[in-house]
C-alpha cells in the first residue's frame, strides 16, 4: 500500500474583471476497492458565495462553486491524502472472447443501474470511426480473449503513436488524432476508447494522477507532474480493467483515480461559465508526493 499526498492547482488570470462564475470540478480522488481517500481540502480565492459537493452515479465526487465576488484572479488549490493498494495480476488468457463481451452488453437496458452498456456508445469526444474499428480489427481476431486484445491494442497504441504536447488540443477531432498519430494521454486513452467501443467493447475514460519518478540521484521536481488519463475495460470476469496506453502498463499503485465518464468532457478537472473577464491566461501545477 503506498500514500501520497496530492498537490492540484489552477490559476486563472484575467484581463478583465470578471463579474460572476460557475465552476465545477473533478478533483477530489474517489473511492475504489483498492484506493481509500484519507482527507481532502480545497481552497478557493476568491471564497465562493455557494459551495457543494456531490456524489454522481459513477462514484466521481464533484464540486460546484459559484464566485459573485468581482476578480481578475481564480485560484483553486485541491489538496488530497490517498492510500492506494497493488492489485491482483489478471490472467488475459482466461476471459471471454471479445465477441461474447460484446453480445453480453448489447441493446441490454440501462434503467438507473449502471451497467457496463453505458459505455459502449459513442460520446460528444469518442465518436464511431471507421478508422478506429479497422484499427482494432489487428487487435480482435475471431475469438480473441478480450483481455488479451486489448492489452494488444494497449501496446500497439503506446508504439505507434507518438507523444508529442504541441499536436493535438482538447478541442482535436478524434479523427484527426487517429491521422497524425500524435498527442497526448487524452488523445491516446480516446483513441483506444473509440476503438473498443467500434467493436462493442465496453470502455471508459478514467482521470486521474500518475506519480512520476526522477532519474536515479535527481530531486524530485515540485509542480512538475500533471494530470493523467487512462482507459477502463470490462469483461465479464473481472470487471473494469484499468489500462494506461500512454505507459503501456496496467495501472497500479502509482495510479491515482479521480473520475470517471464517457470521456474527457463528462471528467475535466475544472470548467465553468463566466461573466466578465475578456482574455486569459491559465496555469496549473500537479504535485504527487510518495509519503511510504
Amino acid at each position: 500500500m503506498m500514500l501520497y499526498r496530492v498537490r492540484h492547482q489552477t490559476v486563472y488570470t484575467y484581463e478583465d474583471p470578471v463579474q460572476l462564475s460557475h465552476n465545477l470540478a473533478h478533483l477530489c480522488p474517489m473511492e475504489r476497492p483498492f484506493q481509500k481517500v484519507e482527507s481532502f481540502k480545497l481552497e478557493v480565492e476568491p471564497e465562493p458565495a455557494v459551495a457543494t459537493m456531490r456524489e454522481d452515479a459513477w462514484g466521481n465526487r464533484s464540486h460546484f462553486l459559484l464566485v459573485q465576488e468581482a476578480h481578475r484572479e481564480f485560484r483553486i488549490v485541491a489538496t488530497s491524502m490517498v492510500r492506494v493498494e497493488s492489485l491482483d495480476p489478471i490472467d488475459p488468457e482466461a476471459t471471454s472472447s471479445w465477441e461474447d463481451v460484446a453480445s453480453r452488453v448489447r441493446n441490454r437496458p440501462v434503467g438507473r443501474d449502471v451497467h457496463p452498456a453505458q459505455f459502449r456508445h459513442a460520446s460528444p469526444f469518442v465518436p464511431m470511426l471507421a478508422v478506429a474499428r479497422e484499427y482494432a480489427l489487428e487487435s480482435f481476431p475471431e475469438g480473441q480473449p478480450v483481455m488479451v486484445g486489448a492489452m494488444d491494442l494497449m501496446g500497439r497504441v503506446y508504439r505507434q503513436f507518438r507523444y508529442d504536447p504541441e499536436a493535438t488540443t482538447v478541442a482535436t477531432p478524434l479523427a484527426e488524432v487517429f491521422e497524425k498519430r500524435r498527442g497526448v494521454c487524452q488523445d491516446f486513452s480516446h483513441a483506444m476508447i473509440g476503438s473498443l467501443r467500434s467493436l462493442g467493447i465496453p470502455a471508459r475514460y478514467v482521470s486521474g494522477y500518475l506519480e512520476t519518478r526522477p532519474p536515479p540521484g535527481k530531486p524530485r521536481l515540485i509542480g512538475a507532474d500533471a494530470s493523467h488519463a487512462w482507459v477502463q475495460v470490462w469483461c465479464p470476469e473481472t470487471g473494469w480493467v484499468d489500462l494506461d496506453p500512454t505507459n503501456d502498463v496496467a495501472p497500479s499503485q502509482r495510479h491515482i483515480t479521480v473520475a470517471i465518464g464517457r470521456d474527457f468532457g463528462d471528467v475535466t478537472p475544472l470548467k465553468g461559465l463566466l461573466l466578465g473577464g475578456g482574455g486569459q491566461k491559465v496555469r496549473v501545477s500537479v504535485d504527487v508526493e510518495p509519503l511510504g
